[in-house]
């Protein structure tokens, strides 16, 4: 039997009863070409259209090594289908949810050992490589990158979805052009929120909130907190939570315990300052949701500084960084796993200093 063998899953079989048309393979519309990357489950392949020869990315999930998670396959396709411009209402009536900063699934397709996601193709690379190159960046861009982060977010949430997994790595630029848009990728861990509360414990340790790893209940505010995390690295390179030790990191964020260090952060502006506050807040009630946060100052206003910090960021993210160190993925499990052992070995603790950045 099918891995996807649901009525809700990618071609919609007849309703008439009648025995549904064999699925077309994704070889008879699509030539399979170069590897652009690699996955714990999937890798990324370019993909040209036999019909017009546009290009395409094509995520190709191996369901033997996906087995015993394919639930969180299912959520990620339910999710970019609601963000798909092909979504249509029980009506039939077609409805527009596409957002230009987030990427969009095109079409899936499934054989007997894997499942074929053709994916809008992204170009432009990663975030910190395009800062690291770039001859000038100031505040002004850092606001630019966290505006279109937010407005995609913001609209990710008015949609009822939690992204619960932003990070660096995640945000690629559309293309390579100097004024490209930001895009926002992998909805591997999100979630629609059917029920207005989540609880699993998941993201990345050094964006996760503070709720997350509480196991308490949590929300959209979850996403705040993660760009408020990744606000904080584009404005001197480095995280503001960071330690070896998975539970001394886990303690740090339960007490939003992050500094502005001089000299790295001296340029950095008050309102910068201000806006990262608003969003790294454990309280939750207190912290800024996405709407709030694009109408601070240093967002919608004129208060982000003109001035140049490419040397000291770019230099702290070449340190800070390197791909072998902030690609590793991190599943739910283990950030479970570390959270137990804090809460037996932590109580009465002392404060943990995190290390300054790298000289």
């Amino acid at each position: 039997m099918p891995l996807f063998g649901k009525k809700d899953f990618g071609r919609k079989s007849k309703k008439d009863g009648k025995e549904s048309e064999k699925q077309p393979s994704i070889e008879d519309k699509y030539v399979v070409k170069d590897l652009l990357g690699t996955g714990a489950f999937s890798e990324v392949r370019l993909i040209e259209s036999k019909e017009n020869g546009q290009l395409f990315a094509c995520k190709i999930i191996d369901k033997k090594a996906l087995k015993g998670k394919e639930d969180s396959l299912e959520n990620e396709i339910r999710v970019l289908k609601k963000f798909s411009e092909n979504e249509k209402s029980e009506g039939g009536d077609k409805k527009m949810f596409s957002h230009p900063n987030i990427v969009q699934l095109l079409e899936t397709y499934e054989d007997k050992n894997k499942v074929y996601l053709v994916m809008e193709l992204v170009t432009g690379g990663e975030l910190f490589d395009r800062i690291v190159e770039k001859g000038s960046y100031t505040e002004k861009d850092a606001s630019n990158l966290i505006r279109q982060v937010l407005e995609a977010v913001d609209y990710m949430h008015s949609q009822g979805v939690v992204h619960r997994d932003l990070k660096p790595e995640n945000l690629l630029y559309y293309s390579a052009e100097e004024d490209s848009k930001i895009m926002i990728s992998d909805f591997g861990l999100s979630k629609i929120e059917d029920s207005g509360i989540m609880a699993t414990a998941c993201g990345t340790p050094g964006y996760v909130a503070p709720e997350v790893l509480a196991q308490k209940p949590y929300g959209k505010a979850v996403d705040v907190w993660s760009i408020g995390v990744i606000s904080y690295i584009l404005l001197c390179g480095y995280p503001p939570f960071y330690d070896e030790n998975d539970a001394n990191l886990f303690a740090q964020i339960l007490k939003g315990d992050f500094e502005f260090d001089s000299p790295y952060w001296d340029d950095i502006s008050e309102s910068a300052k201000d806006f990262i506050r608003h969003l790294m807040c454990v309280d939750v009630e207190k912290r800024y949701t996405c709407k709030q946060a694009l109408g601070h100052p240093w967002i919608s206003g004129n208060a982000a500084s003109n001035k140049n910090i490419h040397g000291t960021v770019s230099e702290q993210l070449k340190k800070n960084f390197a791909k072998s160190r902030w690609k590793q993925a991190y599943h739910a499990t283990t950030v479970i796993r570390q959270m137990q052992k804090m809460i037996l070995s932590s109580s009465g603790s002392s404060r943990n200093v995190q290390p300054k950045p790298q000289q």
